[in-house]
């Protein structure tokens, strides 16, 4: 049976390599045969990220959604060296020798995380040479890697961070797989390449799917899988097969000897399976996600979270108990036949029961207006009787994607310590009629609306009409 892995390779030697897996080989030694420790690196492509710089500022006389669902009116924030060093009310103290911006009427927000978005693997002109966010050559591809066709020069990303307030984006490989491969997340800044972009130390993600796509795309090839049935076979199958490689390998760990062959899709099943591979599984019917948490017990993954999920609502009970966070958009429904029964309260009653929400794009447009639709989530989910705060719905763009994405320790609110993502909005974030007015990026002023000098320009889009402008 074919899996779309690659051919096994050889355990590879890397010397001096930070976060390696080892292997042994024979080596000579005179009239004896002993065993030499080799290794190869599981971080191959290791992020390049360092901050722009910045001046220590203060935002006073703001309201604050610190993005964990808190507000504190006519506040204060203080950064300085990257990193937040204050948050408080009116009393914070303010140091003498720092930037000081009055946020009188105006609202700040840590930096709009976009859970799941295409950009670099899709990128603007979307013309089919720039089509590179699904191999789909086989239902099981876990040995591509997004990062590997991220374009920094994608428009987007300045779109993103001027319009939207972005400061961290996932990039996910395409759901015509069962496997799609591995995710990276990404800094939205100005860079050269993608390592350059590449969040420090962020775990990597699995993209898996459910339903229509896989079957479409390969039903009709007259291949496995054309049926929901074939998705889940196959997807056991594999899973068995990663767990058959990973007990080998752990065997190995335990008692040397010959270390198996290496496969590189297996890596990362592995991975997976260890709990150092955040799996993000894109899933629409409350059926299928049900399975999918059956399937994930039966071989001892978690999954971190569903995406898109539009019938989520029909089970937030059962994602709160195994603690699965569904991302989601506001309103898209009924453009085929697995997102039909979608509801635009979805996100609210996910909320209502306790579960982890999330608000995703999957956009090159709608990841530059996240803010307007968690505000229609918000209101949809208050029609209905929820009690839903301002400061909630901002969690649900900040703090709970980069938990799912497993950031939260050092992205996603504005706590002491963490980076200095920053977005200064001109009005109530959940406006129609709010922008950001400044991003900062690690303490750094990446984008000011005043200023035009502040507003990053793809090379791509030097010398072209409108280059850099906002749309």
């Amino acid at each position: 049976m074919k899996y779309g892995f690659t051919a096994p390779l050889a355990a590879i030697l890397v010397v001096g390599c930070a976060n390696t897996a080892t292997a042994e080989r024979p080596a000579s030694t005179g009239n004896t045969t002993s065993r030499e420790r080799v290794s190869f690196s599981e971080n191959p492509f290791p992020s390049t990220y360092r901050p722009y710089g910045g001046a220590p500022t203060v935002i006073r006389n703001v309201t604050i959604f610190d993005g964990e669902g808190g507000q504190i009116d006519n506040g204060v924030v203080f950064f300085a060296e990257g990193k937040i060093t204050s948050v408080g009310d009116a009393s914070t103290p303010i140091p003498a020798d720092v930037m000081v911006i009055d946020g009188t009427g105006k609202f700040v927000t840590p930096g709009i995380i976009d859970i799941h978005s295409h950009l670099g693997n899709y990128p603007s002109p979307g013309v089919q040479a720039h089509s590179d966010g699904n191999e789909a050559t086989s239902p099981v591809t876990a040995d591509v890697w997004a990062e590997h066709a991220v374009w920094p020069q994608d428009p987007g990303f300045s779109r993103a961070l001027a319009n939207g307030g972005v400061t961290s984006l996932q990039i996910l490989p395409g759901s015509a797989n069962l496997f799609g491969g591995r995710s990276v997340t990404l800094k939205n800044v100005p860079a050269r390449t993608m390592q350059a972009m590449k969040f420090p130390d962020a775990p990597y993600g699995l993209k898996m799917a459910c339903g229509e796509n896989p079957k479409r795309v390969y039903g009709s090839r007259n291949q496995k899988p054309a049926s929901r049935m074939g998705n889940l076979a196959l997807n056991r199958q594999t899973w068995a097969r990663a767990a058959e490689y990973k007990a080998r390998w752990d065997e190995y760990d335990r008692k040397g000897g010959t270390a198996p062959a290496r496969d590189i899709g297996l890596d990362t099943l592995k991975g997976a399976l260890e709990g150092k591979i955040q799996i993000h599984n894109h899933c629409y019917r409350a059926d299928e996600m049900a399975i999918v948490v059956d399937m994930a017990k039966e071989f001892g993954y978690t999954v971190s979270t569903f995406h898109h999920a539009v019938e989520s609502y029909k089970i937030a009970d059962l994602l709160k108990e195994n603690g699965i966070c569904s991302a989601v958009w506001a309103d898209w429904w009924g453009f085929k036949m697995e997102s039909y029964d979608g509801i635009p309260e979805n996100a609210a009653i996910i909320q209502n029961a306790g579960a982890c929400t999330i608000i995703h794009s999957d956009d090159q447009d709608q990841i530059q207006r996240l803010n307007q639709e968690a505000a229609k989530a918000l209101g949809d989910g208050r029609r209905m009787g929820f009690n839903i705060t301002d400061a909630t719905a901002i969690s649900w763009l900040t703090y709970n994607p980069a938990k799912a994405m497993g950031i939260a320790d050092k992205t996603g609110s504005l706590k002491p310590g963490k980076m200095a993502d920053v977005v200064l909005w001109n009005a109530n974030p959940l406006s129609v009629y709010a922008r950001p007015e400044k991003v900062w990026i690690d303490g750094a002023m990446l984008y000011d609306a005043n200023d035009p000098k502040r507003r990053p320009v793809s090379d791509f889009e030097l010398g072209q009409p409108g280059e850099g402008d906002t749309k």
